[in-house]
């Protein structure tokens, strides 16, 4: 069969399409990018926010409507959007033939063959067949601290890579034990299971032989990372081992948690040379208010000082963060609060989202008091603020000799390329746009040193150096 995969939503997500296509082409069916000749089509969804939810909505309706007028024979639904609202999905769109939840990812050669994954088939215990009693919607999935069966894959899985082939995320482990009152993954995803190291370096050695020059270290909490197996060294000792791998370039972190980057975090990236100088903390906000409303630990004061050790310990480190506005019994004054912790701490890159509902949540019980367009306005007055600030300190680097690693054409000119620095993480950052640069001589996944010769807003201008 000729399978068709959409992924959306995180690169969490996207690891598990990739591994779901590598099963697919282990399985001997043929994989295409044409939507329109794939015999089956799979949509992996996203169910975190309001707008992913309706964004996975509508890729399902656009995928049914394909199925009734092109090649497409069946129509598979998995990931988050299928775990959360399978029962409802199944009554209001019936062209899905099967669906699989987040921890069904090796049924999908099964339910492509149309012998499983739908609610007549009955549950089998075994490591194919992960088993789904009746339960309340929204109840945790299952874990393997509870007895049952969990998934996540290993060094041996197939996976086929849907990024360029000189990056790829690798993701460390699955689930959260977290309790933040607006987030629905734990009871999406189960709770926190670390893989072990060796398998994780054995994936990332094969990555490394295959291309990839750029790791990025994935899970919903990357430096709780073997504290659940009772590590507390778990990723320092893992950054020092993949730090060795020859052909790597770059190791990434991503999703950080402030109250788990502790010194040995923190001198592990500043020791191990791969390990770029960049830290994705989503910190969510900056009123000690809204914060324990949100049930995240710390307050403005102890995110300060978090801050200001990693800097003075990796100098010249990027450091992101995102944030929720809008939260019920978000005032004004809070606002206030977030945009001056902005403005003193100096992020590199931000993101501001605009708070929904989500069932299943703590926060679903709480009264929104807070309007749709105040949260936009909130939204967009922190942005402009993030703007100002990022525009000053892109404009500030003009003339400084750096190193980028190119991603390939962009659509500006054909002499024109799309790199970035160590401190830019791809999909998520701004860009840096390399001028006068011969294509060939500067294929994707090489490096380039340049000179910062322009800034637009977020985004840099480089020429190359010799």
């Amino acid at each position: 069969m000729k399978i068709g995969l959409i992924s959306l939503g995180c690169p969490k997500n996207l690891v598990d399409s990739e591994v779901m296509l590598g099963l697919a082409q282990e399985a001997g069916h043929e994989l295409t990018a044409d939507a329109r000749d794939a015999e089956v089509l799979v949509v992996n969804t996203c169910a975190f926010i309001d707008r992913a939810k309706q964004e996975s909505v509508d890729a399902i309706l656009e995928m049914a409507a394909l199925k009734k007028t092109g090649r497409c024979q069946r129509l598979i639904v998995t990931g988050c959007l299928a775990e959360r609202y399978r029962e409802e999905l199944q009554a209001q769109i019936p062209e899905v033939d099967a669906f699989l939840g987040t921890g069904e990812v090796p049924r999908l050669v099964e339910a492509v063959g149309g012998t499983g994954a739908g609610t007549a088939v009955p549950p089998v215990v075994s490591p194919l067949h992960l088993y789904r009693p009746p339960r309340p919607h929204g109840h945790r999935p299952l874990d393997g601290r509870n007895g049952l069966p969990s998934y996540i894959y290993d060094a041996d899985t197939p996976r086929v890579l849907a990024t360029p082939r000189h990056y790829a995320y690798l993701k460390i482990a699955e689930g959260c034990d977290y309790k933040c009152a607006f987030c629905i993954i734990p009871r999406l995803r189960g709770q926190y299971r670390s893989r072990p190291a060796d398998s994780i370096v054995r994936e990332a050695e094969r990555l490394a032989e295959g291309g990839v020059r750029e790791l990025l270290l994935i899970s919903q909490d990357t430096t709780f990372y073997g504290r659940d197996r009772g590590e507390r060294d778990g990723l320092p000792s893992l950054l020092r081992r993949l730090d060795r791998i020859d052909r790597l370039d770059w190791i990434r972190l991503l999703y950080l948690y402030p109250t788990t980057v502790d010194d040995a975090v923190i001198e592990a990236m500043a020791s191990c040379g791969k390990v770029v100088k960049y830290v994705d903390l989503p910190l969510q906000h900056a009123s000690d208010a809204v914060l324990k409303r949100m049930r995240r630990p710390g307050t403005r004061a102890s995110y300060t000082r978090l801050l200001e050790r990693i800097r003075s310990r990796v100098p010249g480190v990027a450091i992101r963060s995102t944030f929720i506005v809008g939260f019920p019994g978000e005032t004004d004054a809070d606002v206030d609060e977030l945009e001056s912790f902005l403005r003193d701490c100096r992020f590199d890159h931000v993101g501001i989202f605009t708070y929904s509902h989500e069932d299943g949540t703590a926060a679903a019980g709480f009264v929104d008091d807070v309007p749709a367009g105040v949260k936009r306005r909130r939204r967009e007055r922190l942005m402009t603020c993030q703007k100002r600030l990022v525009t000053a300190a892109q404009r500030a680097r003009v003339g400084e000799r750096v190193r980028l690693l190119v991603d390939g054409p962009s659509d500006q000119h054909e002499w024109v390329l799309r790199g970035r620095l160590a401190s830019q993480a791809p999909d998520i950052d701004p860009q840096v746009f390399l001028t006068d640069c011969d294509p060939d001589a500067a294929p994707p996944g090489s490096f380039v040193d340049a000179e910062l010769v322009g800034a637009s807003e977020y985004d840099l201008v480089a020429r190359p150096v010799s």
